[in-house]
């Protein structure tokens, strides 16, 4: 039997479902394939979206249409607003979710989408005819046709997980792992690799001693992942957290020689910024204590996730170790923590666009690429999802430069430097990051989305009343005068110093601690403004805030971001030969003839090539 669409994604993941909803919101004729579909958008790990970086990635995909911050917001049972103590460019939205309902929630936005169809089954070969991904055959026999091809397998590529000297084939637990996939890819000349992640203990919540632990609540606030958000809906629930100690150490030291990580049995490189626990007491030997989260799974459950205590150690080294700690001395637990391996395929082998620079038609997303996180792979997924809509009929890629987002920075980052570990994202990564605010998404995304046809114009709408909004209050501000008279007691009483001189109230809001909300309890026509139907949403005030109080840093990051355009207006792909550019160093020609950028500023951050190899190249342009 065979089947024809435009677009197959395979993997019903992170990635998978905001690829797939994108293609078909672009007007693809597109099918999901899953191997169950009872677990689509699994939260495999922690069941929280967001955090440091990953909370901006989560607007913007809510910005650019994508769905991922919609079921957030609708599963969430805490939210949080991270490093809100400092500045704006590192706010990060973060959001504990019921897990289960997670799943039903991305289910139903699935059954919603036009043009998408989902297939229960498991992909067993890469079709392709001429140098062109074509379709996908499954282990059932059914075959596939389609003009654009997404690999969205997550862990599954010849997974293997390990708990102590125990291995146990699998992509995830209990579900069985991908043997062939991988194999029908590689022989086209793609390269693959393998990598390793890991997950912790899950607990029952009724063997823990509460009373020794610290509670953790959640936000009452107005924040949320998408704008077009409603209240949440389910109950709020907290965290709470604990530390590990000297005999938890004592415990796990005892069992490292039955730890495949440090007995030769995983090979693989695991991520640097999600450690085991038993990785952090060989990193860190001088730390007598290191922190950690227990979390609810969800609003009706028992189970906790032990956030920190990721670990493959023995079973029964786990449980000893766990039953140190005061508050889970009589712990039970629902299953170990376990590692695994899986395949990924070398990120620089692909566009910008993430589609394969060897097979035409075939795109990657998630961490098949080498990325972890659900926020990393929603992103990529979702520009693989518009680009495989875009190949169909022809056109040009969707490409979104480092200062118009964190889902351009990961993607340049990939496709230019690689991996050679599990790549997540941070605020760090970003050399923008005041122009790539969380309060913003909108602003940067929205019209391109629009534009494209991945937003409705119900979304469209919403961000212009918003963006009208805003810059309504910011008028107001920069028109309206104050007296010092008249207002001097009032900043007195509010711990400022008084003004020498009449100004305008875009002035004071610009001081560190004035607000738009503490100057409207002392003039009434702020306060008016900010109440008044159109402007009453707290997210707008925020916004206008935050342009008016950090308007110069701003500005003068725009014009370097704009400076560094000049390099990407210069397109040098297919226009060298650099295997015979001796006035390059061996390292910069090796390094750009394995890569082929685009152009001379993605050429600029090719580790291993130096300020003196482009300049070199733009001599050679000028002649």
């Amino acid at each position: 039997m065979i089947y024809k669409y435009d677009v197959i994604v395979i993997g019903g993941g992170h990635a998978g479902c905001e690829a797939a909803t994108a293609a078909a919101h672009m007007g693809a004729h597109t099918c999901l394939i899953t191997m169950d579909m009872n677990k689509i958008a699994q939260m495999s790990c922690n069941p929280a979206v967001g955090g440091i970086a990953k909370g901006q990635i989560v607007r913007e995909i809510d910005a650019l249409g994508g769905q991922m911050g919609l079921v957030t917001d609708n599963t969430a049972i805490q939210f949080r607003m991270l490093n809100i103590g400092k500045g704006p460019a590192v706010w990060s939205p973060r959001a504990q979710c019921d897990r289960g309902k997670f799943i039903w929630e991305w289910r139903t936005m699935l059954d919603r989408t036009d043009n998408l169809d989902v297939w229960q089954d498991q992909a067993d070969e890469l079709i392709v005819e001429n140098g062109e991904a074509v379709g996908v055959t499954t282990i059932w026999g059914v075959a596939f046709r389609a003009k654009s091809v997404i690999v969205t397998a997550g862990t599954f590529l010849n997974g293997l997980m390990h708990v102590g000297r125990h291995k146990i084939e699998g992509g995830r637990c209990a579900e069985p792992a991908v043997h062939y996939f991988t194999e029908s890819i590689t022989r086209h000349g793609i390269v693959s690799a393998r990598m390793k992640t890991g997950t912790p203990v899950r607990i029952d919540k009724r063997s823990v001693h509460f009373e020794d632990m610290e509670i953790q609540q959640g936000d009452s606030g107005f924040h949320r992942f998408s704008y077009m958000g409603q209240e949440r809906k389910l109950k709020q629930l907290p965290c709470w957290t604990c530390y590990t100690n000297g005999e938890v150490h004592e415990v796990l030291k005892g069992g490292l020689a039955d730890s495949p990580l440090f007995n030769g049995q995983i090979q693989s490189t695991g991520p640097r910024y999600c450690p085991s626990i038993e990785t952090k007491l060989v990193t860190f030997p001088d730390k007598d204590q290191h922190p950690l989260f227990l979390e609810p799974e969800g609003e009706n459950t028992n189970e906790m996730y032990l956030n920190g205590f990721s670990s493959s150690m023995p079973l029964d080294i786990q449980l000893e170790a766990i039953h140190k700690i005061p508050a889970l001395r009589d712990a039970k637990i629902y299953r170990p923590g376990y590692a695994i391996e899986y395949d990924y395929f070398d990120p620089t082998q692909l566009k910008h666009s993430l589609e394969s620079k060897i097979l035409s038609g075939l795109f990657f997303a998630g961490q098949v690429n080498g990325t972890t996180g659900y926020e990393e792979a929603g992103g990529q997924g979702l520009v693989a999802g518009v680009n495989a809509a875009i190949h169909c009929n022809g056109g040009e890629p969707f490409v979104m430069n480092r200062d118009e987002s964190y889902i351009g920075v990961l993607i340049d980052d990939l496709t230019t430097k690689g991996v050679d570990e599990p790549y997540r994202m941070f605020t760090s990564r970003a050399e923008y990051r005041i122009l790539l605010r969380q309060d913003d998404a909108d602003s940067r995304l929205t019209k391109k989305a629009y534009n494209l046809g991945i937003s409705t114009r119900k979304r469209y709408d919403w961000w212009l009343e918003k963006k009208e909004a805003i810059e309504r209050i910011i008028r107001f501000c920069e028109d309206t005068p104050i007296n010092k008279e008249h207002i001097n007691p009032q900043l007195e009483a509010l711990g400022t110093t008084p003004l020498r001189a009449g100004c305008k109230l875009v002035d004071l809001v610009t001081r560190p601690n004035l607000t738009l909300q503490n100057l409207s309890e002392i003039i009434p026509s702020l306060k008016e403004i900010l109440e008044s139907p159109k402007n009453r949403k707290e997210e707008i005030t925020e916004a206008a805030e935050i342009k008016m109080k950090y308007k110069g840093y701003i500005d003068r990051e725009r014009i370097v971001a704009d400076k560094m355009h000049r390099l990407e207006n210069i397109k040098i792909k297919g226009r060298f030969d650099y295997a015979t550019l001796h006035e390059i160093s061996t390292e910069g020609r090796q390094k750009l003839s394995s890569i082929e950028p685009e152009t001379l500023a993605q050429a600029s951050r090719i580790p291993g090539v130096s300020p003196s190899d482009i300049n070199v190249l733009l001599v050679l342009l000028g002649r």
